[in-house]
């Protein structure tokens, strides 16, 4: 599953530390998020949609063939 971690914290000047911290995750996991290594669970996913100000299908892509 794709999704725009790395562009929004960017976008916002986050580092991956602060984002880390804001959702409660270690900066491993963003790492891990950023590079396709890790799907996020519904809770967290939930915590970065709403950090963001966003809906989860904004951040995460779902593609049909996975």
């Amino acid at each position: 599953m794709k999704n725009r971690i790395q562009e929004l914290r960017k976008q916002r000047r986050l580092s991956q530390s602060e984002l880390a911290d804001a959702v409660e995750v270690t900066r491993q996991t963003i790492i891990s998020l950023e590079n396709g290594k890790y799907n996020a669970s519904l809770t967290l996913a939930h915590k970065i949609a709403r950090y963001f100000g966003l809906m989860i299908e904004d951040i995460f892509l779902f593609e049909e063939d996975e």
